[in-house]
């Protein structure tokens, strides 16, 4: 490998990068949106979820000439997905503590139980249709 060349994990880090400060303001954007009354589907559009899928379609295009797009990724998601949910837990905590009263409140009974379910599932379900989706990026990019 030349001196050059970026491994398969710089590669991921670098891609995984701008997506992950983007997702830092999202949350509590969104949370403002929600505090100042703004109805829950106005503000739907403004989520993670949306967030990492056209990151993946982004990354689909982007490495579907490398030689490893799928595990670029793969590792790209895994880096960004549960650093992109830990202001969600943070906002849970918030909102708990003084009870703000916003959807970000609900489901869990301790900051504990946020942080596993926000952190760890939350980044599944942001990971699993989002890596789906990147592969098939990368098929249709390779098909045209």
């Amino acid at each position: 490998m030349e001196n050059n060349e970026k491994t398969t994990l710089q590669q991921a880090i670098h891609f995984a990068k701008v997506p992950v400060i983007i997702s830092l303001f999202l949350s509590p954007i969104r949370y403002t949106l929600e505090l100042i009354g703004l109805p829950e589907n106005a503000i739907f559009i403004i989520g993670l979820l949306w967030l990492t899928l056209g990151f993946a379609i982004y990354l689909g295009i982007k490495t579907f000439n490398e030689k490893k797009p799928y595990q670029i990724i793969l590792l790209s998601l895994i880096i960004f997905s549960p650093i992109s949910r830990i202001p969600v837990a943070i906002l849970w905590w918030i909102d708990t503590k003084w009870e703000i009263g916003t959807h970000y409140g609900l489901y869990y009974d301790s900051f504990g139980d946020a942080l596993l379910n926000h952190v760890i599932y939350g980044s599944l379900v942001q990971l699993i249709p989002a890596f789906l989706l990147g592969t098939i990026t990368i098929a249709i990019m390779r098909y045209r």
